[in-house]
């Protein structure tokens, strides 16, 4: 059986580096195993959560929601994706729409073959990350606004990641297209519902566990594999 893992909030809290001890587990847990990752992040990004023993001692990392395929730090694969300026218009509406008043910069970050949006900015520091996580946890800002874009241009996809993010790519390019590369296999995320960016690659596993964390995920883990 294969393995797919998550990383923000699944083997990490969400934007920060794996806890020590985990780390140290995780390397021998893998060891005879094929495990993957599925990531809306960058290379660079799963690099810094996740140090290089773990990245080059799996079999693929599927950054940027599967539109980037890395193999011990080189990259194998990718798909181009580039919004028009009608579509980044309307983001730009939707910043502008937003209550949420505080503004930390870079809210319409391209990677490879997506878009993260985000409308307190992925300059935010963690104290700031929280606030608007707290925010749209009341208001279910992100869930609305992912809603009105996939209304708005059906060629487009917009799901909700991470504490912040929106995730916006061309429809069909999420994290369900990892799927046909890693079947069978066990999945690993904390945004398993319908609008998170784990839901379309959820549904082809053989089973899948929606985590509120990391340490739940080491738990399940031990318990079980």
């Amino acid at each position: 059986m294969n393995f797919v893992f998550d990383v923000d909030g699944t083997l990490t809290a969400s934007r920060s580096q794996i806890d020590p001890e985990f780390a140290s587990w995780f390397l021998q847990w893998i060891v005879d195993k094929t495990i993957y990752l599925a990531t809306g992040s960058d290379y660079a990004k799963t690099l810094e959560q996740l140090g290089s023993d773990i990245c080059h001692n799996i079999t693929a990392i599927y950054n940027c929601s599967g539109n980037a395929v890395f193999v011990r730090g080189e990259m194998i694969r990718k798909n181009d994706f580039i919004l028009t300026p009608e579509q980044l218009q309307f983001l730009q509406k939707l910043l502008s729409d937003s209550p949420f008043e505080l503004r930390t910069g870079n809210h319409i970050e391209p990677r490879i073959g997506m878009y993260n949006f985000s409308v307190v900015g992925r300059l935010a520091t963690k104290e700031q990350r929280a606030q608007y996580y707290n925010y749209d946890r009341i208001s279910g800002e992100r869930e609305t606004f992912a809603k009105l874009i996939n209304q708005t241009f059906p060629e487009i996809e917009a799901t909700v990641g991470g504490e912040t993010g929106i995730d916006i790519y061309t429809r069909g390019g999420d994290k369900s297209q990892i799927a046909a590369d890693v079947r069978p296999f066990v999945f690993f995320g904390d945004k398993i519902f319908p609008g998170g960016n784990d839901f379309s690659i959820a549904k082809y596993s053989e089973k899948c566990y929606n985590v509120a964390s990391w340490h739940e995920t080491w738990e399940i883990l031990k318990s079980n594999y």
